[in-house]
């Protein structure tokens, strides 16, 4: 008995019909890239060593017949000297820390609103942290109260820093949420930029020069009169 034709006819379908659900969707960067991200930024935020910040308060205050309005334009002032060459000299030694690494571990800031300084000393100490914090608030102090009866302002400490309880680094977590949100954001771009493949089908003949007119038959010829 011979085998039937359409057997193989049957298979050969059922192959053509799963191939594209097989084929794949073109979109394994995306996922990827998220994975990858995650995966960094977990690996970041396991490894990397936690910072602690920690922040003492200045206010600057107007001598007995000095404008009031005029503090705020010294906080400006005092504000930009906290991280001073001047400033830093006078408070490596409180800091325990030379200038230059101790400028990478301070930062001051004003407001336009109100005569307060705030500088914020941090490291890897929360004590330490503290220490810097205060040794740089107290150097503005003291040098403030140098030229106090040329200013007709007085800059006086605030707040004292104290040790933070919690580090401000980023934790595992965080660091997996934001790694994972770069690398989606990274792999969208990437299906937005990629070439697509173009579609299959019959290549469109070139045009080329005209043809030579074809020779017209003799029936179609008008008759001589």
């Amino acid at each position: 008995m011979t085998e039937s034709p359409q057997q193989p006819t049957s298979r050969t379908g059922r192959l053509r019909r799963l191939r594209p659900a097989l084929a794949p969707t073109g979109r394994w960067p995306l996922p990827a890239c998220v994975l990858l991200g995650a995966a960094c930024g977990l690996g970041y935020g396991l490894a990397a060593e936690p910072e602690y910040a920690s922040t003492g308060y200045a206010v600057v205050t107007a001598a007995k017949g000095t404008d009031p309005a005029a503090a705020l334009g010294y906080a400006q002032s005092y504000g930009r000297l906290a991280t001073s060459d001047a400033t830093l000299s006078y408070a490596r030694g409180a800091a325990g820390m030379p200038v230059g690494e101790l400028r990478s571990h301070v930062r001051s800031e004003t407001s336009p609103d109100s005569p307060m300084i705030a500088v914020t000393g941090t490291s890897s100490d929360p004590r330490r942290a503290a220490d810097i914090a205060n040794a740089v608030t107290e150097a503005v102090v003291v040098g403030s109260g140098h030229v106090a009866k040329d200013t007709g302002v007085r800059l006086i400490e605030f707040s004292h820093a104290v040790p933070p309880a919690e580090p401000v680094s980023p934790s595992p977590a965080l660091g997996t949420a934001v790694g994972a949100s770069a690398g989606g954001l990274v792999g969208g771009l990437v299906l937005l930029v990629r070439p697509r493949p173009g579609r299959r089908g019959v290549t469109a003949p070139v045009p080329g020069p005209a043809q030579a007119a074809l020779p017209v038959r003799a029936e179609e010829r008008e008759p001589v009169r």
